[in-house]
């Protein structure tokens, strides 16, 4: 989210993180940037203010994303376990955010699913009455120079003008266009590109067998298939691959794990890499890792991150409209 708020002309002031890998990657990236490395369940609004120099109403945009997992697509089919999450009551804590710092405008962004809940109707009712209007929305993040397919709930607000969604981009971004540039693996000083991949010899045999550019397991011949995906009536982007020129499929925390979904390399034998699924994901190339929190953690924080050119063509919609009213 901050490095979308950058590119839209916004300086961050503060930021709230409570994984501590997370936290050290932010400040790797962002270190003039104050984070309160906490549970924000704890964390006194006043204080915050505090340490940013803020006044109430002061602050131009509060952005934020709820962690999202209890209201994901695949929790969300038991309804006991979402509704009983307790990451989905973190809404409540943006919105005490917002109760607090009055701030001009608001961006919260999140699942399709968690239009669905209460908590976030009662944050839009709340904020309706605090004065602010506002538009919410699921968009494709594929439409927002996002090189991958990507559904998300956006929410505009303002008290100091008429939110409007960013209009789309006539063009996507292609898996070729974002990723053809980055060259070999085994040519490069970037660490998060060269990490190995390590794979038995028989899933090697499987991966070269999948057709280029976009082939998947059910192109194998029935000898190759697993026998897990015999018996399965579904589930075809595993061990399939990109198609160059067309988005990518989600970016998840299972992008470097064939059976996790279509995440092989458009004509390569091998998943992409952490460094792609990055790019992917819409990040700077030269955005920074630390490559010793190992693999699986660096992929969860890019599955789990903003697309920074999503967030920046909505953040731009709301700076035009804080500039026109000031």
């Amino acid at each position: 989210m901050s490095v979308g708020l950058h590119q839209a002309g916004f300086h961050v002031l503060g930021a709230v993180e409570i994984d501590g890998k997370a936290q050290a990657t932010y400040s790797l990236n962002h270190p003039e940037v104050k984070l309160f490395s906490e549970d924000i369940r704890k964390l006194d609004v006043s204080e915050v203010m505090s340490a940013t120099g803020l006044e109430k109403g002061q602050l131009d945009l509060l952005a934020g994303c709820p962690p999202c997992q209890g209201f994901s697509r695949l929790r969300t089919k038991n309804k006991g376990a979402s509704v009983f999450d307790a990451r989905n009551d973190l809404v409540n804590d943006f919105l005490r955010f917002v109760k607090e710092m009055l701030p001009k405008s608001i961006m919260m962004e999140n699942v399709p699913a968690l239009a669905a809940d209460s908590r976030f109707n009662d944050l839009c009712s709340s904020i309706a009455e605090l004065g602010y209007s506002y538009v919410v929305q699921v968009l494709d993040a594929a439409d927002y120079s996002v090189p991958q397919r990507r559904k998300r709930l956006i929410l505009l607000a303002s008290r100091v003008h008429q939110p409007a969604i960013a209009e789309k981009n006539s063009q996507r971004v292609t898996v070729r266009q974002a990723i053809s540039g980055i060259g070999a693996r085994s040519n490069t000083k970037d660490l998060l590109h060269a990490i190995p991949e390590r794979r038995s010899e028989k899933v090697m045999d499987i991966i070269k067998r999948i057709p280029k550019n976009g082939g998947s397991r059910k192109d194998l011949p029935i000898e190759f298939q697993l026998e897990c995906h015999k018996k399965a009536n579904g589930f075809f982007d595993v061990y399939g691959r990109m198609s160059w020129d067309e988005v990518s499929p989600t970016i998840t925390s299972g992008c470097f794990n064939p059976s996790k979904g279509r995440f092989l390399h458009p004509s390569l034998n091998r998943t992409i890499t952490l460094r792609e699924a990055a790019v992917l994901q819409g990040f700077p190339i030269d955005y920074r890792f630390d490559i010793s929190h190992g693999k699986e953690s660096i992929a969860l924080m890019i599955g789990n991150a903003l697309p920074p050119p999503f967030i920046a063509a909505h953040a731009s919609s709301l700076r035009d409209g804080i500039m026109r009213s000031s």
